[in-house]
């Protein structure tokens, strides 16, 4: 079964009211079957979820859809949401804050998808902890995802797609792909930009507009360019009756449409094989 991941955070309500739409246009064309979206603001008077997936037939969650207890700034900075080709069934929402890194809202969401004549896939849409020196957060965020998927996760392997806001030589993400083990844990997942990319993959670039003001606030040195947006696969070890090949990656959103960036981020489009052996 052909399988097409993308992943874009979407920069909550920043910039020009239209960029929603012209982000729902793009998707349209890349009519993707699974969607990770960061920074989606849901509330009741403002609900982009339905803006961004107009037309395109999935059925979606939010964070805010699930869970018991809005935490604070979600009206600015929104959280995450998922959506599927495919119908779903919501399978639990992971409220990553912690003390050192308690300053945004966004939530870890995971569903479980029937992927049709295959079997069940647990899909994640992530997000971590975005300043440069919360690494430590990060490592946390990425072992509770792990351990998220451990609890859930279906006979498909699994797929995790966000914004980690850390790049491929950062412990969190070695972590998640086997480099390094945090806390006597190892896992192994593969990064589907590693696997199949062209290019650099830079997602957070002062070659954006949008994402240049930030990188100078944020990182105060010229040419910022990294690597934040990924797709990981689960491996072997943990699906042995199973297989998702990643057979290309691309950047997505890299460029204006009708003169506009979209986000300041740039964000991924995958291709998987996905089936039982």
């Amino acid at each position: 079964m052909k399988v097409r991941v993308v992943t874009l955070n979407v920069w909550n309500t920043e910039g020009e009211e239209r960029r929603l739409d012209l982000i729902n246009q793009e998707l349209r064309r890349l009519n993707p079957d699974l969607i990770a979206l960061q920074e989606v603001v849901q509330t009741p008077r403002t609900s982009c979820v339905e803006r961004l997936l107009n037309g395109l037939g999935l059925q979606a969650t939010h964070q805010a859809d699930v869970q018991p207890k809005i935490p604070p700034f979600a009206d600015r900075y929104g959280g995450s949401a998922v959506a599927t080709r495919w119908p779903h069934r919501f399978v639990e929402c992971l409220d990553l804050r912690l003390p050192e890194a308690d300053d945004v809202p966004w939530a870890t969401l995971a569903v479980s998808v029937g992927v049709p004549g295959e079997g069940d896939l647990l899909f994640i849409g992530a997000t971590a902890a975005w300043r440069l020196n919360a690494e430590a957060a990060r490592e946390r965020q990425a072992v509770a995802i792990t351990e998220l998927d451990a609890r859930q996760r279906g006979p498909l392997p699994t797929i995790i797609a966000g914004d980690f806001n850390a790049g491929p030589s950062a412990a969190s993400i070695r972590y998640l792909t086997g480099l390094q083990s945090l806390g006597g844990r190892s896992v192994r997942y593969h990064d589907a930009w590693a696997i199949a990319g062209e290019g650099s993959g830079h997602t957070w670039t002062v070659d954006n507009p949008n994402a240049e003001a930030g990188a100078e606030a944020i990182v105060g040195q010229p040419d910022y360019r990294e690597r934040f947006d990924y797709v990981f696969v689960g491996g072997r070890d943990a699906h042995p009756k199973a297989h998702a090949r990643i057979t290309s990656a691309k950047l997505a959103f890299d460029h204006p449409v009708a003169g506009m960036w979209l986000s300041d981020h740039l964000g991924l489009v995958v291709d998987l094989d996905v089936g039982r052996d």
